[in-house]
């Protein structure tokens, strides 16, 4: 079953332009990666210092695996760099109602 995670950043106003430029380059891979069914980045109207990824998964293992890859590569930590506050990650599942 498909997962929904909801990655929530806030920037600072120093970094929010080198952040959205680090992910047009880094997001191809993502969506390449395996079990990665989309991404989608959205502003928020009132805060545009704050984002959020909208991703789907094929289940959290694999958004799980692509997280800890993305870890070992050090991107985390240069993406972290670029906050004021540590990201918010959660995991949703599809209801059919």
């Amino acid at each position: 079953m498909s997962v929904t995670v909801l990655l929530e950043v806030q920037a600072t106003p120093e970094t929010i332009e080198e952040l959205k430029t680090t992910l047009v380059v880094i997001l191809p891979d993502t969506r390449a990666y395996e079990g990665c069914e989309g991404v989608k980045v959205v502003e928020n109207q009132d805060d545009s210092l704050n984002l959020i990824l909208q991703e789907k998964w094929q289940s959290r293992p694999h958004y799980e695996k692509y997280l800890a890859w993305r870890d070992e590569t050090g991107a985390l930590a240069a993406l972290g760099a670029m906050l004021s506050q540590p990201p918010s990650i959660r995991y949703y599942d599809d209801l059919d109602i």
